[in-house]
């Protein structure tokens, strides 16, 4: 299927904006904002950055002298112009960060993604073009770059680094300084295809990706070289296909689970509110495994669980007849909740409404088994070695205390569901951490975790480094930044 053809059938961030009209993002979503923060100054997280930063961090404890590299991140900064604020989270423009770690030292910088939607909307002094959950109409929309945030992950490959988006291309970068280079191409008529924030990286250095095409039920699917070159591409044919954030590849296969999400195309709403959740009731849809065969590009079985929402999954790996990969659950639609911020509110959270998840897909049954590892948590991620291979270790962050801040990170035996874990404590909200293998690293524990946290009691940001086969002992090196940089997604370490 050609480029025009797959675009033409679905419904992309590019399709919520025909005509220059009114806008939703407000005055007084902005002021609700700045009213709560004034009372509640943990809501910082979710203010708005201005300009570029850089900085030397403050260690504190003992940077391990083999941890040499960039830890790259990157997350939504830019929330508010022109007096109008967006109305969700996912919304705001991409800030890269870029955590240059080496010698016992620490050293940041941080500068917004310059697409074209950021410096449109720069000039302009106002928001001109639909986001994720704000629907705007000042200006016309020519495709999915044009609405590109450039605002989830920050992915080194073959000597360069890219921002990732769900909905359009990716934005090359400039390692060092991290100067926006430009969208990225990875074949001539493969421009403004969706090209998703969550690719997997085999161990071979490989690259893995897909993009979905909402309300199209097509899913594109690249594989890349470790030179960052095109190896294929094709397209696979999904039924009521709706927002898809991440998946997991095996040796074989990639697994994708797809929500019911029942997706209406609406000229007045939002990418975010044309998802409507079908998973309720008597006559609700189930969770949906669609595995994919890497061999053939085509389906090879769908397998059906419990109605839930998935943003993250951990690892996948093929065990004879079967499948197993590692993924969290939400139960029910929590794509809503995550607004609440660009309020001023925290988002609801109910005690045991997420959890990680085993999962085994028989092929000879037809069947789906689930077991639970470890509740209440997000960002799974596994040690880079173990990609499309069988895994013992799963690090987690958790929520430990109130209002289901992610507080606390953990390593959890996949075998015996035992944990390995640290609660940072009150007024502490952590970003994902990665697993970093040492050298030579002989098993799953031999290396670091390496992550970024919040410290809103002092209004600053925080490397932090644990020994992977010790995490209940605490941080044995911590960073911090004489500034706050904006709350980040996601994120991957480079090794020197």
């Amino acid at each position: 299927m050609e480029r025009r053809q797959f675009l033409a059938r679905g419904l992309g961030l590019g399709a919520l904006a025909c005509a220059p009209g009114a806008a939703l993002a407000d005055a007084q979503t902005y002021k609700q904002f700045h009213a709560a923060l004034a009372r509640d100054p943990s809501l910082a997280l979710y203010a708005d950055t201005v300009g570029a930063q850089s900085g030397q961090a403050s260690v504190q404890g003992k940077l391990p002298l083999d941890l040499n590299g960039v830890f790259y991140r990157n997350g939504p900064g830019r929330f508010e112009l022109g007096g109008e604020r967006y109305h969700h989270w996912f919304d705001g423009d991409g800030f890269a960060q870029r955590w240059q770690i080496g010698a016992g030292q620490v050293s940041h910088i941080g500068r917004f993604v310059a697409t074209p939607k950021f410096k449109a909307e720069s000039q302009a002094g106002q928001f001109l073009y639909p986001a994720f959950g704000t629907r705007i109409e000042r200006a016309a929309v020519k495709n999915s770059d044009s609405v590109n945030a450039a605002n989830t992950n920050l992915v080194p490959l073959g000597g360069r680094v890219y921002a990732l988006w769900e909905g359009g291309s990716a934005t090359e970068l400039d390692p060092a300084t991290l100067a926006t280079l430009g969208p990225k191409n990875w074949r001539a008529d493969l421009q403004a295809m969706p090209f998703s924030a969550h690719p997997k990286i085999d161990p071979d250095g490989g690259l893995w990706n897909f993009g979905a095409l909402s309300g199209g039920d097509q899913m594109a699917i690249y594989q890349l070289g470790a030179n960052a070159s095109l190896l294929r591409f094709g397209a696979v044919a999904i039924p009521d296909l709706a927002m898809v954030h991440d998946f997991a590849v095996s040796a074989k296969h990639l697994i994708f689970l797809i929500a019911p999400f029942d997706v209406r195309p609406d000229p007045q709403a939002s990418y975010l509110d044309m998802h409507h959740w079908a998973g309720s009731g008597p006559a609700g849809r189930a969770l949906r495994a669609v595995v994919v065969a890497k061999d053939s590009l085509q389906v090879r079985a769908v397998f059906e669980l419990p109605a839930r929402m998935v943003f993250h999954f951990g690892n996948a790996y093929d065990d004879g007849s079967t499948t197993r990969l590692d993924v969290v659950m939400h139960e029910g639609d929590v794509l809503h909740a995550l607004g609440a911020p660009m309020r001023g509110e925290h988002a609801p959270s109910t005690p045991g409404s997420s959890y990680a998840s085993q999962i085994t897909l028989d092929y000879a049954s037809g069947t789906a088994r689930e077991a639970r590892l470890f509740g209440d948590c997000e960002f799974p991620r596994v040690m880079p070695q173990v990609v499309a291979r069988r895994h013992r270790k799963l690090a987690l962050l958790g929520s430990a205390g109130a209002q289901g801040t992610l507080d606390s990170v953990h390593l959890v035996d996949t075998d015996s569901g035992k944990a390995d874990s640290y609660s940072f404590g009150p007024g502490w909200q952590v970003e994902e951490h990665v697993l970093v293998p040492r050298r030579g690293a002989r098993n799953e524990t031999d290396g670091y975790l390496l992550g970024v946290a919040q410290d809103s009691l002092r209004g600053r940001t925080v490397l932090s480094v644990f020994d992977a086969a010790h995490i209940s002992t605490g941080p044995i090196a911590l960073a911090a930044l004489p500034y706050r940089a904006p709350l980040c997604f996601h994120g991957n370490f480079l090794a020197a």
